[in-house]
């Protein structure tokens, strides 16, 4: 059964916005909801932690029907998680995202849809840093069924739907996030004093905390509760390239640590170098972000040295 919050506008009881957020519970979701909040929107949380599962449309269906917008989050997020269940990622990532997208073109009135994607559409490009306009070419099946989700996507724009694609960058920021990612992996390591695994010194990244990835998500909202339906396909990110052997020297830096860096080879399957630059979100949703990668390596490595302090008291 669903239950309708209101607020006061203007002296007015208004009916809040509900706003589908899937994969509610991941790490953008999880520090986007309170934001929304804050915001005056009702959020319908939707994430496999609560047996949601995004591949199921008959449940989908009638969230849909009381939204004004989604923000479609649910994925199989990780591209070594892709590697290992390819079916898995192209019925989640790509063919869930399409029914998702027709759930939504089949309302009267439509919710907009902001759709997450990832740099990984990119592939390895020759030229950096990459645009925003630079043609897709990915080299894993992670990217390519973000590819097909953004085509269904900017298809189901010219039908009537709006749609907005947003290319996250190496979202990083929490100590519950996924422990095997690469900075969360490199701040906890140096906090604990243990080595930290580097796979492949001078891959490249562009890190973007998750502060400001959440802001950026807001002011595309903002564009699309105003009405915006024609916002080309963009990335959030600093546009800092940094390397993974600069990333564990930080780390242990900032965590006056003595841990040594060990050196791996590079995953075969993953984008070795990347960073974009960032002119679509300064030009059309006048965002930059603020928190460079040293200064946010700098943060959650003292996260994680609180969160050791809680654990030990």
């Amino acid at each position: 059964m669903s239950i309708d919050y209101y607020i006061i506008v203007n002296g007015q009881v208004t009916p809040m916005k509900k706003i589908l957020v899937t994969g509610s519970d991941g790490l953008i979701g999880t520090n986007l909801k309170p934001r929304l909040l804050n915001l005056g929107y009702e959020i319908i949380a939707y994430d496999l932690k609560a047996d949601n599962n995004i591949c199921d449309t008959k449940k989908l269906e009638p969230l849909v029907k009381q939204c004004e917008g989604v923000i479609h989050l649910a994925a199989v997020s990780r591209v070594v998680w892709g590697e290992n269940d390819p079916d898995l990622c192209w019925r989640t990532n790509a063919l869930a995202s399409r029914g998702l997208i027709g759930l939504a073109l089949k309302q009267s009135p439509k919710p907009w849809v902001l759709l997450a994607s990832s740099r990984e559409v990119y592939g390895e490009q020759s030229s950096l840093p990459v645009l925003d306009s630079t043609p897709v070419n990915p080299v894993n099946i992670y990217g390519r069924s973000k590819v097909e989700m953004e085509k269904a996507g900017l298809s189901a724009r010219k039908l009537g739907l709006a749609v907005a694609i947003i290319r996250f960058a190496n979202v990083y920021g929490s100590v519950t996030d996924h422990h095997d990612r690469v900075l969360p992996a490199f701040c906890k390591a140096a906090v604990l004093g243990e080595p930290l695994r580097v796979d492949g010194l001078g891959n490249t990244f562009d890190f973007t905390h998750i502060k400001d990835t959440t802001e950026g998500i807001l002011k595309v909202v903002e564009r699309l509760e105003g009405g915006v339906i024609d916002l080309p396909p963009m990335h959030l990110l600093p546009g800092i390239p940094t390397t993974l052997e600069n990333a564990a020297k930080l780390a242990i830096q900032a965590s006056n640590s003595t841990s040594i860096i060990q050196e791996a080879p590079s995953r075969n399957y993953d984008v070795s170098r990347f960073y974009g630059a960032p002119h679509n979100a300064k030009n059309l949703l006048d965002w930059d972000a603020k928190i460079s990668p040293q200064e946010g390596i700098k943060m959650l490595v003292k996260e994680f040295e609180n969160n050791l302090k809680e654990k030990s008291s």
